[in-house]
């Protein structure tokens, strides 16, 4: 049996709305696809099933850094990309992976495609632009584009670190970027934005004391304050309109409740 070139690893809950179109991006160019599912009630399991997907069921929530190293776990891919259920490929972008992994009938060196980091070795990694919609409106200015996130990586020189919220992967080696747009279809409406913002604020409060930071009133009042600054004024978030401001004020927000529960952390983290 051929050993899969490419693994798409996925954790889900409740992600019936999402996944189909997220795994959809993916069929031609993914060998394997993973699910790690923890416990959904809308037959999110069943449609990855039914999309060819290898669906675990878990009946805990550790956090995502810890659901998604059990998902990198069962990859057997020698790449494995990593995707959220409200994630896309991009035409574009799948070629330019395909590049990278060695699809039928591309550049198996990806050079045509990769944005060279400068640094010695083979490329183990690489980092993706993320194009957000917010409220309905694709955000090309401010903090959130370009949103780089490593996703693309080698099997076995990449990890997960376990933090609650907002984990990151980690590779030992060389990280090059690929062109193309990872699109993100999150927070369709203002309340799912602000039901994210506070599990999420709650979520990375309790990592950053874990590890030994502290906030306050007057950490929070500033780190805002710049966020805000930051997002619609040195990153031009004014561009993206009506929408842009509102988002600068949101990602300011955010940074708020961060630094004050970092003086007042939440006993728990809700799950997903």
């Amino acid at each position: 049996m051929t050993q899969p070139r490419l693994s798409v690893i996925l954790i889900t809950k409740n992600e019936a709305h999402n996944i189909e179109d997220c795994l959809r991006s993916v069929a031609g160019l993914a060998d394997e696809i993973v699910v790690v599912d923890s416990g959904s009630s809308d037959g999110t399991a069943e449609i990855a099933r039914r999309l060819g997907a290898e669906v675990t069921v878990t009946p805990d929530w550790p956090g995502f850094g810890v659901q998604k190293g059990r998902a990198l776990a069962r990859a057997t891919g020698d790449w494995v990309l990593s995707l959220d259920a409200d994630e896309r490929i991009s035409p574009a972008l799948a070629e330019r992976i395909r590049a990278v992994v060695g699809g039928p009938g591309t550049d198996t060196t990806g050079q045509a495609f990769v944005a060279e980091n400068g640094r010695g070795g083979a490329t183990l990694g690489y980092e993706l632009s993320r194009l957000s919609s917010f409220c309905g409106q694709w955000m090309r200015h401010g903090d959130w584009y370009p949103d780089r996130v490593l996703r693309l990586f080698r099997r076995g020189r990449g990890r997960f670190t376990e933090d609650l919220v907002h984990e990151r992967i980690v590779v030992d080696g060389p990280v090059g970027r690929l062109d193309g747009d990872l699109l993100h279809h999150t927070m369709p409406s203002l309340d799912d934005a602000l039901d994210k913002m506070n599990r999420y604020t709650s979520g990375r409060a309790l990592d950053r004391v874990r590890a030994g930071r502290r906030g306050g009133l007057g950490g929070a009042l500033g780190h805002g304050l710049w966020a805000f600054l930051r997002s619609y004024v040195l990153k031009r978030g004014f561009l993206d309109g009506r929408l842009g401001f509102v988002l600068a004020v949101y990602i300011a927000e955010g940074t708020y409740y961060r630094y004050l529960k970092m003086a007042y952390p939440p006993q728990a983290v809700a799950g997903r």
